[in-house]
């Protein structure tokens, strides 16, 4: 089997994982580049006993944990730029690995041992120091953006119950903007089609020109928006989500926000 039919279905989500890993999606791409490099000179090292999208985590994570994390420590402009996001990869802390594998790509805990190569009771102890990590973010005013009811109160529901406060629920681009305005929130989740057609992108857009806000995009096609090909974003939740997905990525974006 060619390296592309193996490995290509399940691209677009390392690449979504190694966003939400590093906080951006340049870094993401900068350790996606690194791994597809060394895999395409080291295949033999990818163990063909595992299912492949198992064995194609585990071989990004030896190069993470071995030479990934020199990447990041200089900026563009040659000084080192301290973000929450490169303060993580100093840390490269292994329970927000464990949580991310488990909650946002949705592994087995018996599989996100394999890729970190820990025993299932770590993976177990991992996780549950995240949730509590998580549980203890910094506490913000959240604007949700979705235009199906039922959803919509799910994630207010979820909102609240980690301890934020939901500042509006808009089912527009223009209601959005509008609640933005009123009411500025410190994170803002997303869905990508609103209910008179107008595009939950353009909503994003026109909040972040008033607002330096971390935002969280909701839809049934994550694959579409993780081609590599545009700016993308960095924190994607697929519909139907998992609470634990979107505890995930609420912890994340307000970690890596500055």
């Amino acid at each position: 089997m060619s390296f592309v039919s193996q490995f290509g279905p399940h691209l677009p989500y390392l690449r979504r994982y190694a966003r939400a890993l590093t906080g951006s999606q340049e870094s993401g791409d900068a350790y996606i580049r690194a791994s597809l490099s060394a895999l395409s000179t080291q295949a033999s090292h990818v163990d063909q006993s595992l299912p492949p999208r198992v064995a194609l985590y585990r071989f990004f994570h030896v190069i993470w944990t071995s030479t990934g994390a020199q990447l990041e420590t200089v900026g563009g402009d040659g000084e080192t730029r301290d973000t929450a996001s490169e303060r993580l990869l100093e840390l490269a802390p292994i329970e927000r690995q464990a949580f991310l594998l488990t909650a946002l790509e949705g592994f087995t805990r018996g599989e996100a041992a394999t890729i970190l190569g820990v025993t299932n009771e770590e993976v177990s102890s991992l996780v549950s120091q995240a949730l509590s990590d998580i549980e203890n973010s910094l506490r913000t005013k959240v604007l949700i953006i979705e235009d199906e009811p039922i959803i919509s109160a799910d994630l207010a529901s979820l909102v609240e119950s980690l301890g934020h406060e939901v500042s509006g629920q808009a089912v527009t681009h223009k209601e959005a903007v509008a609640m933005a305005e009123q009411d500025p929130p410190g994170l803002v989740l997303c869905d990508i089609q609103l209910a008179d057609n107008s595009s939950g992108i353009d909503a994003a857009n026109d909040i972040l020109k008033m607002f330096n806000v971390p935002i969280i995009f909701i839809t049934a096609f994550p694959e579409r928006l993780l081609t590599g090909e545009r700016p993308e974003p960095t924190f994607l939740i697929s519909k139907p989500f998992q609470e634990n997905t979107v505890k995930a990525a609420i912890g994340q974006a307000l970690f890596f926000h500055q």
